[in-house]
């Protein structure tokens, strides 16, 4: 496994793609416990004049409980090839099983916050800005309705890229 850091302008992929059609992972936690889950929702962009992601967490989602207590969290992205892995992480819950050791992925606690060896692209976010979505605050009420019918609201969580690690081409 080698990563190298690059800087977010460097990026050459669609991130349109990898998170809404490959997905990623987001994990947060530390090497004594952590938890991961995939989203296919989520963006990146600036705001306060820092490079920014944006994730969506549900409240019923264990890995809330890892965002709320660690300030920072990683996205990895695997390029389309662990869309099995990704499955298991998006229905299993880490409350209930062991769904790392189900898909077989390598956990790697050498940034800020846990990422996975087999990624090909790791975003390390420290927490700036966290808000719970609120029906009151929807203008599109018909769009939504769809996605909060049992009002299971996300939490947003905007973070600081601070680290951008892509995958040696040699490895």
């Amino acid at each position: 496994m080698s990563f190298s850091a690059v800087a977010p302008e460097a990026l050459d992929c669609n991130l349109f793609r990898a998170i809404g059609k490959d997905w990623m992972l987001i994990s947060a936690g530390s090497a004594d416990k952590m938890n991961t889950m995939t989203a296919s929702w989520g963006g990146t962009g600036v705001l306060w004049n820092k490079n920014v992601s944006m994730i969506f967490v549900r409240k019923s989602r264990y890995t809330l409980e890892f965002l709320e207590k660690e300030p920072y969290y990683t996205l990895s992205f695997f390029g389309g090839e662990k869309k099995k892995e990704l499955g298991i992480c998006g229905k299993v819950s880490g409350r209930d099983q062991d769904k790392i050791a189900l898909t077989g992925l390598t956990p790697v606690f050498e940034a800020q916050a846990p990422y996975f060896e087999e990624a090909s692209l790791v975003l390390v976010c420290r927490k700036l800005y966290r808000q719970t979505m609120e029906e009151a605050c929807v203008i599109d009420k018909e769009a939504a309705a769809a996605f909060y019918a049992q009002g299971d609201w996300h939490e947003l969580f905007v973070g600081e890229i601070v680290q951008v690690l892509q995958k040696d081409e040699t490895t």
